[in-house]
């Protein structure tokens, strides 16, 4: 079955249209959910929002956005003027400007999405966007609404398409200089640094995301499967603790034992597969609204 769109519009360079739809590139939903359940009766049990002074459930309609100014004090903001304050879609994803594909740090790097033509009449004009980006090596800048919100988007040749990356906005991205400020200078040592180049050039490898083992979804799986069969898990055992070594010490061994890494690629196992039997129902209506 065919991907349902989050998105469809038109992607616009200068004056040529193409009418084009956005898909979830990256999702969530395969991993394990679970419900918040009475342990006395079973029953699923439901959140409620509570004025914290008086105690009492508020209801629906009862619920406003507010911006705390310190203090408790709040400026009260109705429904309709949070939506009329918010820019309205107007469905266009338009090119700003063209740059070389690695001019974006990744630290900018939000959300992926594939975009493909959303009819087949805009095949022709896709295409000769795509094939044009490809052969000027470059990428796109482009801005559009998104789930209520003006965002900017990277729009990048890939497989047969495109795909478009939401970029985090410059006041979300925290400084480096803060996170590294701390850190203080060394001098390394040559020998430490040969050794360190060795043990690289070792367990050189290539990107394989198929080999990537979620073990805590897999151990939820596994026990999962062992409660519908009645099993009880043993208890896994502990990896030994680490022998303390200085780092030459460290690097001496990790020398003398290194070698290629080339664990074979195994397909990662459908969690909900090892899981078959659970009523999930519920959980992918929430999946649904959660997306």
């Amino acid at each position: 079955m065919a991907p349902r769109a989050i998105w469809k519009g038109v992607l616009k360079v200068a004056e040529l249209t193409c009418p084009v739809a956005l898909y979830t590139a990256a999702s969530t939903a395969e991993r394990i959910s679970f419900h918040t359940l009475n342990r006395k009766t079973g029953n699923r049990v439901q959140r409620q929002f509570v004025d914290e002074v008086t105690g009492k459930p508020v209801e629906h309609d009862d619920q406003v956005k507010g911006y705390d100014r310190g203090n408790g004090d709040y400026i009260v903001l109705e429904p309709e003027e949070v939506a009329a304050a918010v820019p309205e879609s107007d469905k266009t994803l338009d090119v700003a400007t063209f740059l070389p594909c690695d001019e974006i740090d990744d630290v900018f790097l939000d959300r992926p999405y594939y975009i493909a033509p959303s009819t087949p009449i805009a095949s022709e004009a896709f295409e000769l966007i795509r094939e044009a980006m490809v052969e000027q090596q470059c990428a796109a800048l482009a801005r559009t609404v998104i789930f209520r919100r003006m965002r900017s988007i990277l729009i990048r040749p890939y497989a047969t398409g495109l795909i478009g990356t939401t970029l985090n906005f410059d006041y979300e991205v925290r400084s480096a200089e803060d996170a590294f400020s701390d850190l203080p200078k060394m001098k390394i040592q040559d020998e430490m640094l040969d050794l360190a180049k060795h043990i690289i050039e070792t367990k050189a490898g290539e990107f394989n995301p198929k080999s990537f083992d979620d073990r805590y979804e897999a151990a939820l799986a596994d026990l999962v499967k062992a409660k519908i069969e009645g099993r009880k898990l043993k208890p896994k055992k502990l990896p030994p603790a680490a022998k303390v070594v200085d780092l030459m010490e460290a690097l001496r061994l990790s020398a003398k034992g290194g070698g290629k890494a080339s664990s074979p690629a195994s397909k990662a196992p459908n969690r909900k597969a090892a899981a078959k039997g659970t009523k999930n129902a519920d959980q992918t209506g929430e999946r649904r609204k959660a997306s």
